[in-house]
């Protein structure tokens, strides 16, 4: 192999090789799954991703010759500083042949990128960040990626490792094991709820902007501030709405009240992944087609959120919004569900989701290297 050549995306051809890396990389791997093409343009878009608004960026491409074998990004995010007041840079994006030369040549040109920046640490991967694609997957490789969770070979490990990089945190992600929660957990989550008057309901598609004001209002607030954790601005929280409307499924949100106000919320999503992956081209066209047949078939559900305000944790109300998504799930087909990520210091969460019947069966982990 001849050196390595680490160059910046400058232009729309470059820009669109970034993009297709993946899909070439992946090709005949049965468990990636291609994201549409167009959605990763949108989310790697400065002018579109809300995102860009605190942050930049700056993508890379490896070259072997006049073939890429690589890329990152390089990203710093104002809002994580400001939040942490920490002086940490990310790398995002990731993707490399099983080359420890293209892997450390990538890595350095990140770390460069984001040290002249006034950082002192390269931390990642996150695509773009913590509320995106996130981590790296260290054990779980048997099963394919669920709805916005990301997937990679199982070399990055060393390739990392090798690069220098430390673990910073695991995040571990859950699988159901059952259709139904244990009967003990849920009466006791009911005569907490009945004492302290906690009612659910669904979401309400017919009322989806005003659901999502909702949502906005206690979604910074009712999630603690954890490691890592960023607050999303309105706008990512609009952004992220308008991409995932044509999924929702009602029955399988619920907003948690008492006494008129929303005190909890629930989303689960049924996993699109599972016709995304009939279009491995990552096309809209003929592939919508293909996703379209698939996607009336889904029979997987990722919770992807779930919360109580504060002074509401511990009180039962997060077990009546699992069986809350369990029953109106199983009603409707869904056979199988994902719970997560969490993080692994998160005791609270990691035991709740044990009692109810979950257990781990991806980790994803965050790695950093000092610069």
């Amino acid at each position: 192999m001849s050196p390595v050549r680490i160059a910046p995306v400058t232009d729309g051809r470059d820009f669109e090789r970034f993009v297709a890396f993946p899909y070439d990389l992946y090709r005949g791997d049965p468990l990636w799954v291609p994201q549409l093409r167009m959605d990763v343009r949108t989310l790697l878009s400065r002018e579109k991703n809300p995102f860009f608004q605190h942050a930049e960026a700056e993508y890379f491409l490896a070259w072997d010759g006049d073939r890429v074998v690589g890329r990152i990004a390089a990203i710093k995010n104002d809002a994580h500083n400001r939040e942490h007041h920490d002086r940490v840079g990310f790398y995002g994006f990731f993707e490399s042949e099983n080359d420890q030369q293209v892997a450390n040549a990538l890595f350095d040109a990140a770390g460069a990128w984001v040290k002249a920046k006034g950082l002192d640490t390269l931390r990642g991967p996150m695509s773009p960040s913590v509320n995106d694609e996130c981590g790296l997957l260290v054990d779980g490789f048997d099963t394919p990626p669920t709805l916005m969770m990301p997937h990679n070979h199982r070399d990055y490990v060393t390739l990392t490792e090798r690069a220098g990089f430390t673990k910073a945190k695991d995040l571990l992600v859950y699988e159901s094991t059952t259709t139904r929660p244990p009967d003990r957990i849920l009466r006791a989550a009911e005569v907490v709820a009945k004492r302290k008057g906690i009612t659910l309901r669904k979401f309400n598609l017919k009322r989806f902007a005003e659901e999502v004001e909702i949502i906005k209002r206690l979604y910074n607030e009712a999630w603690e501030k954890n490691w890592g954790f960023v607050p999303m601005t309105d706008a990512e929280i609009d952004h992220l709405a308008k991409q995932l409307k044509p999924v929702v499924v009602p029955d399988v949100i619920c907003f948690a009240e008492r006494a008129g106000k929303v005190i909890g919320f629930a989303v689960a999503l049924p996993d699109l992944n599972v016709a995304l992956k009939r279009n491995p081209s990552g096309r809209l066209f003929p592939g919508i087609i293909k996703i379209l047949w698939a996607a009336r078939k889904i029979s997987r559900l990722r919770i992807l959120l779930l919360g109580a305000l504060p002074e509401y944790r511990q009180t039962g109300v997060d077990a009546l919004m699992y069986h809350w998504i369990w029953t109106k799930g199983t009603a409707l087909g869904y056979n199988w569900g994902e719970g997560g990520w969490i993080l692994e210091d998160n005791p609270a969460m990691n035991n709740g989701l044990l009692r109810l019947g979950f257990r781990v069966y991806k980790t994803y982990r965050i790695y950093d290297r000092p610069l």
